[in-house]
């Protein structure tokens, strides 16, 4: 498989990965959720998890492909403030750990880049729905 048939599926299962984390093991999620956000963070938690997999299965098809690779790119934009929230609120962590919250900061700038190449690289619409080998419709008289 050519990379560039790869690259939307690697970038799906990233997601996958993180949209399931976040339901298996919430709590460290739910600590990264900004305060200035109304509702619980268990409920962005969950929410950003399920957007997750959901932009993971679109990813995945490639009729939805290009318009979820750009919805992707803003969603990768649209959390960088949790992780810039994350970064702050551990000043009292660990050096490791403080290290790995400030590291995560620059990453977001290459899945955001990702994601835009993905879309660049999709089909501009839906593929020809008309299967090899049937006879495609007749177009009407003129």
């Amino acid at each position: 498989m050519p990379r560039s048939q790869r690259s939307p599926l690697l970038l799906a299962g990233l997601l996958a990965t993180a949209g399931v984390a976040h339901f298996a093991a919430p709590r460290q999620f739910d600590a990264i959720v900004p305060r200035s956000l109304p509702g619980s963070p268990r409920a962005w938690t969950y929410a950003s998890g399920a957007v997750e997999l959901a932009l993971a299965a679109g990813l995945a098809v490639p009729r939805t492909r290009r318009a979820t690779a750009r919805a992707t790119a803003a969603f990768f934009v649209g959390v960088f403030p949790a992780n810039v929230r994350m970064a702050l609120d551990w000043a009292d962590r660990p050096a490791p750990l403080r290290t790995a919250a400030w590291a995560r900061l620059p990453l977001q700038a290459p899945l955001v880049l990702w994601a835009r190449g993905v879309a660049r690289r999709a089909p501009a619409g839906p593929p020809d729905t008309v299967r090899p080998g049937l006879p495609r419709p007749a177009s009407p008289p003129a």
